[in-house]
């Protein structure tokens, strides 16, 4: 399938899209952010470094006390720390604000609130207060925060591709037709409706029109899901997009801009990526509850030692300290990122590119599995599928040598099909297209002519054989093989069906989803695709706007969809469907729409997905429920619980046990496997 973005014929005209430069924008602020993170990820970094060499605690641990003490050593720890705090602090601040003013407290109320308590406790006993600071908790909390965001952000980056990769497929000039009867190259965007355009073989179609003079074969399968080039003539339609295989044609042009059928299809897959609905990530349902239980442990803890125990306000904001550095996420923090970079190393070796995290995790409750037909369960070209024997003194091989030999000075998709059945092709002479009927030649001497029914009619040839009657039903193509003016053959072709389809449908059966397939070929074509695979249902003769109805209409029956395509006719669908699956062969747009991408081309991937997906979703659960178990356990101990029997945690042992939880989370997601 040819890609649209290459050569500079087919660079999109930009004067073409303002109308998405909102969508734009917010592309570009998920990439400012995404960079903003990892600048200030690495920033932190390095300055963490010295901020835990000159930390009171790291340096006893390591028996170097004596050895990098020096005079207002403190103040320079307190200094880096400052920094640490406001600069990679801000986006954790900024977010403790935005949810404390949305009443939403969640993730950032934690983190903001946790990095304050540490630095402002940790700052009064750098100048008086009586007390060990722990700046090294604050810096490693805000570092580890921000390498979480930073994964986390990657994962959401080109969700807003599709509309770009749907603009390359205009070109970017058109040869319009003066009134003088010359021929200018003109930008795209000066077209306008009622202009003449000449479209020469091979140039894509750069708007909407009607043919007024001349006939072709156009390749519209990327824009409708027809597998088979489309002959057209004057006064049909064509569609801005599709590719002028053969002939020379003149088109008047009739709609142009946003009610060009390309430009709906784009709108259709902006609508369905805008309506998709925002799940809120599971870190953070978990991170509302230990925030409120964090905030509310930390101020009954400070109240119930200063208020009414009686114990001094050093004592009283050391255990609400502690409590509040306990409750730090570290862990919480990368629970879900760790997992997540896992899953998404083990899905690059499968032959698995995850797009979209949110809806790589839904893939789990995935109730139907929605294949789009043509290059996804078959291979999008055509190919011989039965050899038909007319006359007895022909063999099958000869039958198709002979068709071959004739067929190999045409162009056509069927003579392709052809060719690709034999090894060796025989020489062929005098060569004539029967326009609209079939190709002839001599081969070997003789007259040979590879024609369709419709030349057989005007022949007045007459067949009556069950075979072909039942290849015909099935939707299949039938040319028949003529030498010397008499009937000899027939050859069937089709839309060669994967060998992987039939082992995804079964696996799918067999996990209880059900398989469906959308297509836009006629209704023979489809029934016969689906009792080889022996899919659940289908749909035939679907244009892509009413794709995406579908795939609601599936979805109004309580159904989790997942939506595998490879063309520009299925975007709207896959952008609407609860998980969209692209053919990473397929065109840049269903790549760019989807959530995820079958970089390999295999139906079975599909399994694959819900199988990681699942595993992916455990390996979660299990680390939020550790992390999150952790902190609910460690919280009362933290604020003193057991000070009747001695046992008094000050912040930084707190920190260090906080630590651990941190390490069995990330040692947990390192055993994600997929069998």
């Amino acid at each position: 399938m040819e890609r649209a973005s290459g050569g500079k014929k087919h660079q999109h005209h930009h004067e073409n899209h303002e109308g998405h430069q909102q969508k734009g924008d917010h592309h570009n602020h998920h990439a400012h952010m995404l960079e903003d993170f990892r600048k200030r990820f690495w920033i932190s970094l390095v300055i963490t470094i010295p901020i835990l060499l000159l930390s009171p605690m790291i340096q006893e641990f390591l028996g170097i006390r004596e050895v990098l003490m020096f005079p207002g050593d403190q103040f320079v720890l307190f200094g880096l720390s400052t920094f640490i705090y406001f600069f990679g602090g801000f986006p954790f601040l900024k977010g403790l604000w935005d949810e404390i003013k949305n009443r939403l407290p969640g993730m950032m109320t934690l983190v903001g609130v946790a990095i304050t308590a540490a630095y402002v406790y940790s700052s009064a006993t750098v100048f008086g207060l009586e007390g060990e600071s722990f700046f090294w908790e604050l810096s490693t909390l805000v570092t580890i925060m921000l390498l979480g965001h930073w994964i986390e952000m990657k994962s959401v980056m080109g969700a807003s591709e599709a509309l770009k990769e749907l603009a390359k497929l205009m070109p970017s000039t058109a040869n319009k037709l003066m009134k003088d009867g010359t021929i200018k190259e003109v930008p795209i965007g000066e077209i306008k409706d009622g202009d003449k355009i000449v479209i020469k073989p091979g140039e894509k179609i750069p708007s909407d029109g009607e043919i007024i003079d001349g006939s072709t074969t156009i390749d519209e399968s990327m824009l409708t899901g027809e597998s088979v080039p489309v002959n057209k003539g004057v006064g049909e339609e064509v569609i801005g997009g599709g590719i002028n295989a053969e002939g020379s044609i003149t088109i008047q042009v009739t709609k142009t801009g946003e009610n060009t059928y390309l430009s709906q299809v784009m709108k259709l897959v902006e609508e369905a990526q805008a309506s998709k609905s925002k799940t809120q990530a599971l870190a953070d349902r978990a991170a509302f509850w230990l925030t409120l239980v964090a905030l509310g442990g930390g101020a009954l803890t400070f109240i119930i030692w200063f208020g009414f125990a009686g114990f001094d306000l050093s004592f009283a904001m050391e255990r609400m300290v502690t409590v509040m550095v306990m409750a730090c996420p570290h862990a919480l923090g990368l629970a879900v990122p760790l997992v997540v970079a896992v899953s998404t190393g083990i899905s690059a070796q499968r032959g698995l590119l995850i797009r979209n995290r949110t809806s790589f995790e839904n893939a789990r409750n995935i109730q139907a599995v929605i294949f789009d037909k043509t290059g996804t369960l078959t291979q999008g070209k055509f190919g011989v599928t039965d050899t038909v024997v007319l006359d007895e003194g022909y063999s099958e091989k000869e039958i198709l040598s002979y068709a071959a030999a004739v067929e190999s000075r045409s162009e056509h998709p069927i003579a392709k099909g052809i060719i690709r059945a034999i090894k060796e092709v025989k020489e062929v002479k005098d060569f004539q297209a029967i326009k609209g009927k079939g190709v002839k030649g001599l081969v070997d001497g003789k007259e040979v002519i590879v024609a369709s029914p419709g030349y057989l009619k005007e022949m007045e040839i007459s067949i009556a054989n069950k075979k072909i009657d039942e290849l015909s039903s099935q939707g299949k193509t039938v040319v028949f093989l003529l030498v010397e003016g008499e009937l000899k053959g027939a050859i069937a072709l089709s839309d060669i069906i994967r060998e992987e389809s039939k082992e995804a449908i079964k696996r799918l059966k067999e996990m209880g989803i059900k398989a469906i397939m959308l297509t836009g070929d006629n209704k023979k074509v489809a029934r016969y695709v689906s009792e080889e695979l022996e899919l659940d249902d289908y749909f035939a003769e679907v244009l892509p706007h009413e794709k995406a109805e579908k795939v609601k209409e599936i979805q109004s029956r309580g159904l989790v969809t997942a939506m595998v395509g490879d063309g520009v006719n299925d975007a709207p669908a896959l952008a609407q469907a609860d998980v969209g699956i692209a053919i990473g062969a397929g065109t840049d747009v269903a790549v760019a729409t989807a959530d995820i991408v079958l970089v390999q081309n295999n139906p079975k991937d599909v399994t694959t997905i819900l199988f990681l997906a699942r595993a992916t979703f455990r390996k979660m659960v299990q680390n939020l429920g550790w992390a999150t178990g952790y902190n609910l356990f460690a919280i009362p101990l933290a604020a003193g619980i057991l000070y009747g029997y001695g046992i008094v945690l000050i912040p930084a042992v707190g920190a260090m046990l906080m630590s651990l939880s941190t390490v069995i989370v990330a040692v947990n997601s390192r055993f994600l496997r997929v069998n």
